[in-house]
């Protein structure tokens, strides 16, 4: 997988991290349009904005799992599958949760509300469907804590039910690979300590 997509995919938790959280009841909601270009299996663009779901993080494009039958498929397009699906059955409705303007990305929560069957009157969040169907996963931050503590719940649960992606033991978990890039990227301790300690020198 290209360096430059693993940053890319870095920067998600970071910014959802630092962004200031909007007021729910101050946001209007909206849909997801029927048009709308499914970039990741978290994210997809609208007139040249890009919404992406706070706290979550999807398989990434370009890394690989085994599947039942011995083949090897892409983890990102399973998590972008399973984004596109999800969203068109449940119809979800969104709020700005954060927001970066320099990058035109709005991080959104969206739930769906229904209003027949079994289920009608109960509320189900896009984020945790995903999550606990086993196709994305909590996003951490860059000190390994998740962004949003609910999604790493459904998370844990859906690891130990072996749910969707769990089912395969060479998943290329994604926060593994973000935060081995992090500290990679990371300088050295000692570097640290020379750069931000001022020498002194004893006449």
């Amino acid at each position: 997988m290209a360096r430059a997509e693993v940053f890319a995919a870095v920067v998600v938790p970071v910014l959802a991290f630092n962004a200031a959280i909007a007021d729910p009841a101050a946001s209007r909601w909206f849909p997801v349009p029927a048009n709308a270009l499914y970039l990741t299996g978290d994210s997809w663009s609208d007139n040249g904005v890009t919404y992406r779901l706070y706290g979550v993080q999807s398989c990434l494009r370009g890394t690989n799992f085994t599947n039942a039958h011995g083949l090897q498929r892409d983890c990102g397009e399973a998590s972008l599958a399973m984004l596109v699906a999800l969203t068109r059955d449940l119809r979800p409705q969104c709020y700005d949760a954060a927001e970066q303007p320099k990058t035109k990305t709005i991080f959104v929560f969206c739930v769906s509300s229904r209003t027949t069957g079994a289920g009608a009157g109960s509320r189900i969040d896009l984020g945790t469907a995903l999550v606990a169907t086993g196709f994305a996963f909590a996003a951490l931050k860059p000190d390994g804590q998740p962004v949003h503590a609910p999604y790493f719940v459904a998370q844990l649960v859906a690891q130990r039910a072996k749910a969707g992606l769990w089912a395969f033991p060479d998943l290329p978990d994604p926060n593994a690979i973000i935060l081995r890039a992090l500290r990679e990227q990371a300088p050295p301790a000692s570097s640290l300590s020379t750069t931000s300690s001022p020498q002194t020198t004893t006449p």
